[in-house]
């Protein structure tokens, strides 16, 4: 089985290729638009591997959730490349693969929302097995859901952008932080494999993000009003 994935849902863009077992992957180069890199970066992987997408036998995205322009790049891509090549997608929750790519046991994935906002869930990690323990949701930092027990490692960029907040929110549950962990394409075969296998791929025309949050910006008055001036 050959299949593509792409993750763009944070600052960093990642495009893999599932060949038969083996995962390989590439990344894009920080502060480039990921608009910029998307088309090149996947067309150097297909290339550097001697496949093309009538090889393929299906195409995995980011759906999030994350950047909603980087959602909406991820989603687009997968659905051209798959309608083009008659191929089935599936969309892989972005948080899920930020999880496995921390590696086994609890871990708290985190990512910023903007708005003063985290996206958050926690998942039970085991080899390439995913259990939700708490669901994807939208959380003001100080209010996260709180994961049972303890020992969790926290992962993602919300706590990097909110390292106070969630730390005296989550206090002694976290065994470790994980600030700079993304989520990357290769994780999302990982999750997305089976499911081809499984024969759970969707047609091109179903390709959807998965917002949870389906906000852009604050308004003036809102933005006043967390500065204290409304």
């Amino acid at each position: 089985m050959k299949l593509l994935a792409l993750e763009s849902s944070s600052d960093l863009f990642t495009a893999a290729l599932f060949l038969d077992g083996c995962i390989v992957e590439k990344e894009g180069a920080r502060g480039v638009s990921h608009s910029e890199i998307a088309l090149p970066l996947v067309q150097t992987l297909l290339d550097e591997y001697k496949t093309a997408l009538a090889d393929l036998n299906g195409i995995a995205y980011g759906a999030g959730p994350g950047a909603f322009t980087g959602l909406r790049l991820a989603c687009s891509v997968a659905q051209g490349f798959a309608t083009g090549a008659g191929l089935p997608v599936v969309g892989i929750g972005s948080l899920e693969a930020l999880a496995l790519g921390a590696g086994d046991g609890p871990v708290y994935a985190c990512i910023d929302a903007r708005m003063n906002e985290v996206y958050c869930a926690a998942y039970q990690v085991s080899g390439d097995a995913v259990v939700t323990i708490i669901a994807p949701v939208v959380s003001a930092p100080a209010a996260v859901p709180l994961p049972p027990g303890r020992d969790w490692l926290g992962c993602g960029s919300g706590f990097a952008a909110y390292a106070d907040v969630l730390g005296g929110r989550l206090g002694g549950m976290l065994r470790g932080v994980a600030a700079d962990a993304r989520p990357r394409a290769g994780a999302l075969l990982r999750l997305a494999a089976p499911r081809f296998s499984r024969g759970e791929g969707l047609d091109a025309a179903l390709a959807a993000p998965h917002y949870v949050r389906d906000k852009v910006a604050m308004t003036t008055r809102e933005r006043l009003a967390l500065d204290g001036k409304a």
